[in-house]
């Protein structure tokens, strides 16, 4: 197996989601070989989408030298991703969604003729994913709490509804191979916030069982 980790998290060593991550990872060691890529999105920061970029990704002549090198970072991502059978995202919640370097990740990702096609012949559904077979684990944390689908905070939730909305550009079925653990109030810093932690970290052995 290839398991392929990509972390947002600029809180590096204090942060929940990079620990939560590295606790799977523990966890999956103990049960099977693989070989681990790890993807620091916070110490590798991914560009944002430039006009040379859009240029590049939907012409149907050669490229420039410029758009070569525009597309050169998506070209790297890309590839990790289609080489990956497991792909763990740690993602905390920053003013309800991700972070700005997950969100460049997921934009140098999304590529048409590479990991969707568009064919308006399809009518209203004219993407369809090219990548396929992937499990996604995904790690998130948040100051606040309540936001699972009809929490009190779920209408601002745009952070797991959004990954999961992108999922299919990474070759991830949502139904069958999409699973999230996450630890809130973390703000509040309370015995609530103790038991939601305790919690995560008590689903991670479970899931792995579950994926092997």
């Amino acid at each position: 197996m290839k398991v392929l980790s990509i972390q947002s998290s600029a809180s590096m060593d204090r942060s929940l989601t990079r620990q939560l991550s590295a606790q799977f990872i523990q966890s999956l060691a103990q049960k099977i070989n693989f070989k681990l890529t790890t993807l620091d999105l916070v110490n590798d920061n991914p560009p944002f989408v430039t006009p040379e970029w859009i240029a590049g990704a939907f012409s149907r002549k050669r490229l420039t030298v410029t758009q070569k090198a525009a597309l050169e970072k998506s070209d790297n991502y890309i590839q990790q991703v289609r080489h990956a059978d497991l792909l763990i995202i740690g993602a905390p919640m920053y003013n309800y969604g991700m972070p700005a370097v997950l969100k460049a990740w997921i934009d140098q990702v999304a590529r048409v003729n590479k990991t969707f096609s568009f064919d308006l012949s399809r009518g209203d559904e004219p993407i369809r994913p090219i990548l396929s077979g992937k499990i996604a684990v995904v790690f998130t944390s948040s100051g606040e709490f309540d936001f699972q689908p009809g929490g009190s905070r779920s209408n601002h939730n745009h952070l797991v509804p959004h990954i999961k909305s992108c999922a299919h550009y990474l070759g991830v079925d949502t139904v069958k191979n999409f699973h999230q653990i996450g630890i809130e109030y973390q703000e509040f810093k309370d015995l609530r916030h103790e038991q939601s932690k305790a919690r995560a970290f008590q689903q991670i052995p479970e899931l792995v069982s579950k994926l092997i």
